[in-house]
């Protein structure tokens, strides 16, 4: 049964649509998210009628304050792993309903495998109902622990699905199976966009993830903590980027017949950017190693040249930019205050 929904604001109805309306609906599972809501602005500023479906375990009310005093926005408390409320329509359907840091989605891993399978079902029956086309907020770690690097949407990842990440690792590579067999099936018009790291405004002081773990300890003068030897490497996007990548490939005239990398291919070890963080926040904080993580990845770089030659997409945002805005988001955040860093003022 579905769970009680609030609703904090209503345009017309549930989601549905005056017959005079000619504007294009968007619904977006996981819209108070860190990612949801810069989406849910962004189709705002497109045109958009917009409604969000979130059941706050992780998404943030205070990240809709803005959108809920537009007309065009509607938001409603309910989980997708729940049949979805009577009534719902869309042109276009945004699934970024799942937690995504390992905190999160390893504080109830149950729930996490469902949200990815039972809720992608729900929202696939709900585009197929409305000839919608839906878009799949997929990840890179369904590469693993890669052997291929950096990772091409051809290779097929190093995965181990019986780890504490499996839940999430495993719940989204089944529902890019999913999605890929519902495209198949009923000739659903699908797009599905493997997601490097993210950083930027909205992320949560607690959710687990480097950059905010970092920035959140260098401004409270704690210690930087470092999992193993720190030399593991990853890839850093920008949220405005990200949310750049994912109307492009909604707007591509044609779906690809792959999922597509989206993230910053350029490569930053663990320890360089922990670096970068105590020098952003003018911070005295020590860097401090612990054990490395069960299944924690070596390596990660998205090869992004199918997005690259078929989207016209590419970051703009480098990480020394990056930073600066996001140090200014949890200066405010934590303590209220706006430090102007020496990238953020030039």
């Amino acid at each position: 049964m579905s769970k009680i929904i609030k609703v904090l604001k209503l345009g017309s109805g549930i989601g549905q649509r005056e017959p005079h309306q000619k504007r294009r609906r968007a619904l977006v599972a996981g819209g108070a998210g860190f990612l949801g809501s810069h989406l849910c602005e962004r189709l705002l500023r497109d045109g958009y009628d917009v409604v969000a479906l979130d059941n706050f375990h992780t998404g943030k009310r205070y990240n809709l304050n803005t959108l809920l005093r537009d007309p065009r926005f509607t938001c409603i408390e309910h989980d997708i792993v729940d049949p979805l409320p009577v009534g719902l329509e869309a042109d276009e359907i945004y699934n970024l309903a799942c937690p995504a840091s390992p905190p999160h989605y390893q504080a109830d891993p149950i729930h996490t495998f469902k949200t990815s399978v039972l809720g992608s079902l729900n929202l696939l029956e709900l585009a197929r109902r409305n000839n919608a086309k839906i878009f799949q907020a997929s990840t890179s770690e369904v590469y693993g622990d890669p052997l291929v690097h950096p990772q091409p949407e051809s290779y097929f990842g190093n995965v181990n699905t019986h780890g504490p990440r499996s839940c999430y690792d495993e719940g989204k590579r089944s529902a890019e199976t999913l999605f890929f067999d519902y495209s198949r099936t009923y000739g659903l018009d699908i797009r599905v966009a493997r997601i490097f790291n993210t950083y930027g405004r909205r992320m949560q002081p607690d959710d687990g993830r480097v950059v905010s773990n970092f920035i959140v300890q260098a401004l409270r003068g704690e210690d930087l903590t470092v999992y193993g030897s720190g030399l593991q490497t990853r890839s850093f996007c920008y949220a405005d980027d990200l949310i750049e990548g994912f109307i492009r490939l909604m707007n591509a005239p044609r779906a690809p017949a792959h999922p597509v990398n989206l993230g910053n291919p350029g490569e930053f070890t663990i320890m360089e950017l922990a670096t970068l963080v105590v020098g952003y926040t003018n911070s005295r904080s020590k860097i401090v190693h612990r054990p490395l993580p069960v299944d924690d990845p070596r390596q990660r770089k998205p090869d992004i040249s199918f997005a690259r030659d078929n989207l016209g997409w590419e970051p703009r945002i480098n990480l020394a930019q990056g930073l600066a805005h996001t140090v200014d988001y949890f200066d405010t955040l934590l303590y209220g205050r706006r430090m102007i860093t020496g990238a953020a003022a030039s």
